[in-house]
């Protein structure tokens, strides 16, 4: 194969290809490496690129699966990291200043199951600085979306978006607080997925607000995610908010024809803000719906009453949370951090505990009447974003945290949300549409986000031309 077939390969394509021996897990590092050296200038996805490290990892890969000795899918596949993600002896600063020189002593757990299923490190990725300061940062360019270099790929995870859209890693992590995988996902044209809190274990990755933070894979393929998720889930008794509920094997479920499956509508919500709506965007979110009806699901409109005060008490409990955990650094360095970080994070200082406890109190009027709901239908499904990827020039870097479009819901509830790619619009920029589910039911919406992406063929042909 030359090396443009090996880009565009799934993980579950390149999996199978690896186990037979038909390519080697040092071929494909060297040409991801190639890649990344000819094309992510473009797009400065890339903070640190672990060259050295990866061809060893590669070697070792090529070494154990020559022997048969097979560790799983992801053996031998080049993925990459969101620069908040511990990694042992390898530089990590939530891209700020104020952490330039932090090398850690061991890796994130997720990082450690990672290195156990034989995945080779390709590097650290850009993101908005502490996971909320952005695009700008303190430290390192931004990242760009390669479908059009002059338009933001969305945040935080920047780089994750934007490297596996572009074809210069397989799968990618990244980190959801107020959308910061399932948004990239959405204007990157890939699958971004949050799993349910506590499904991956935090422990080793730098926090932004505890009580919302989510890791989570972000990939080409609804089957890549459900991949990445078997291999990172599970409880881990250094992250005391990790669940000990079972791992399903997701990549064996997903297949599964979700018949009769009750999708859920919050077109209400979704018409409530019509007029931030990108026409294109809302015309592809119904098109959306009737494909999903036609493989089979229900639809039905539904409402949360309290979502309409979800952004507000989403943006309350994370500020507040996030000026606890960087009060002392504010304090001592304010000059070490950007401006945007800077200012979002004296925001957080000037809410009252009544503020942050009234948000908490939204936060769970609205988990309990999505609970409730959520046992009359199985998902449901919100628009990706409300417009496609926009343009750095027109970005106010301040207003972006005031509002998650459409992502608050997932994050507030702590339940599993998706964003699958559901098309382009006339200019070619990608859209896409949001699957959300009942709390460790991962499988419900991987099945339907499978389905419809079988079906529709939204992204699978067609790539960024870089």
């Amino acid at each position: 194969m030359d090396n443009d077939q090996l880009y565009y390969l799934s993980i579950s394509e390149a999996a199978a290809l690896l186990r037979r021996g038909q390519i080697s897990p040092l071929a494909l590092t060297r040409a991801y490496l190639d890649r990344i050296h000819a094309k992510d200038p473009l797009i400065n996805s890339y903070v640190t690129i672990l060259a050295d490290s990866a061809l060893k990892e590669a070697v070792t890969a090529t070494l154990e699966i020559e022997k048969r000795t097979y560790r799983g899918p992801l053996h031998g596949i080049p993925i990459g990291l969101k620069d908040l993600f511990d990694t042992e002896g390898i530089r990590t600063t939530a891209q700020s200043k104020v952490l330039e020189h932090r090398v850690p002593d061991q890796d994130a757990t997720v990082v450690s199951k990672l290195r156990d299923s034989g995945a080779i490190l390709l590097g650290k990725l850009a993101m908005h600085e502490f996971a909320l300061g952005g695009p700008t940062t303190s430290l390192f360019k931004p990242a760009r979306n390669p479908w059009c270099i002059d338009r933001i790929p969305g945040g935080s995870s920047s780089g994750s978006g934007a490297a596996v859209a572009a074809g210069l890693c397989m799968g990618a992590l990244g980190s959801d607080t107020m959308g910061s995988i399932r948004g990239p996902a959405a204007l990157c044209g890939i699958v971004g997925l949050k799993p349910t809190y506590g499904r991956i274990s935090r422990s080793g990755v730098l926090p932004l607000s505890w009580t919302l933070d989510h890791c989570g894979p972000m990939t080409w393929t609804v089957e890549d995610a459900a991949i990445m998720l078997e291999t990172i889930a599970g409880h881990d008794p250094k992250d005391s908010t990790s669940s000990s509920v079972e791992v399903p094997p997701y990549s064996s479920l997903i297949a599964e024809i979700p018949r009769g499956i009750r999708v859920g509508v919050l077109r209400s919500y979704v018409i409530d803000s019509q007029e931030q709506m990108d026409p294109e965007a809302l015309a592809n979110f119904e098109h959306a719906l009737r494909e999903m009806a036609s493989i089979g699901a229900t639809i039905t409109d539904v409402e949360i009453p309290s979502l309409i005060s979800g952004d507000a008490a989403n943006t309350v409990i994370m500020l507040a949370e996030a000026f606890s955990y960087h009060r002392n650094n504010l304090q001592l360095q304010p000059e070490n951090f950007g401006h945007p970080a800077r200012t979002r994070f004296y925001t957080g200082g000037l809410f009252t505990s009544a503020d942050y406890l009234h948000a908490q109190q939204v936060r769970a009027k609205i988990r309990h009447q999505t609970q409730d709901l959520l046992q009359t239908v199985d998902v449901l499904i919100l628009p990706g974003s409300r417009s496609p990827a926009p343009e750095f020039a027109t970005i106010d870097p301040l207003a972006t945290s005031l509002g998650g479009g459409f992502m608050s819901l997932a994050n507030l509830t702590g339940f599993p949300a998706i964003s699958v790619p559901s098309g382009f619009n006339s200019i070619g920029l990608p859209l896409s549409v949001q699957i959300i589910g009942r709390a460790f039911d991962e499988p419900t919406i991987l099945r339907l986000a499978y389905a419809y992406e079988q079906a529709t063929k939204a992204n699978r042909n067609r790539r960024p031309d870089l």
